[in-house]
């Protein structure tokens, strides 16, 4: 899809680049922010790519489901749940709320807080521009039940 704006890929390509390889998130901590904001935009094709991503990070089925009930499941870690209430907010409104950032601080630095922004707004483009240019599911891939 890319193919056809080959500048645009290039330079979009960088930032993707520091997401995917180079934050400062554990590869977990960022799977689990990518899984939960592809969800919440219903990406099947993003969801599919990053479940095999996230089980290749040791996360576990009931992790990878967890994404799909947010931060109110039962039994997830505190630091699970602070990060996927902090991808809700940034859906629902932009906007990571104090008491979020203050609960996010008992786990992250200041580098790690902006990659988290940074990720969940990475992937929610990714997942409107996979949703706007119909991209499907590629043979094998996970679907939603997981």
């Amino acid at each position: 899809t890319l193919a056809h704006h080959p500048d645009l890929a290039r330079r979009w390509m960088v930032f993707a680049n520091h997401i995917l390889g180079k934050s400062t998130l554990s590869d977990r901590d960022r799977e689990l922010l990518i899984l939960r904001i592809g969800y919440l935009c219903q990406s099947g094709y993003e969801w599919g790519q990053h479940v095999q991503i996230a089980k290749r990070c040791d996360m576990s089925d009931d992790e990878i489901r967890s994404t799909k009930t947010g931060p109110q499941t039962l039994g997830i870690s505190t630091k699970d749940k602070v990060l996927m209430q902090a991808v809700d907010e940034l859906h629902g409104d932009s906007y990571v709320s104090n008491e979020t950032w203050l609960n996010l601080s008992d786990y992250f630095n200041t580098k790690q807080l902006m990659d988290i922004v940074f990720t969940v707004g990475q992937y929610n483009l990714v997942s409107m521009a996979l949703n706007s240019f119909g991209v499907q599911l590629d043979e094998g891939l996970p679907g939603w039940d997981v």
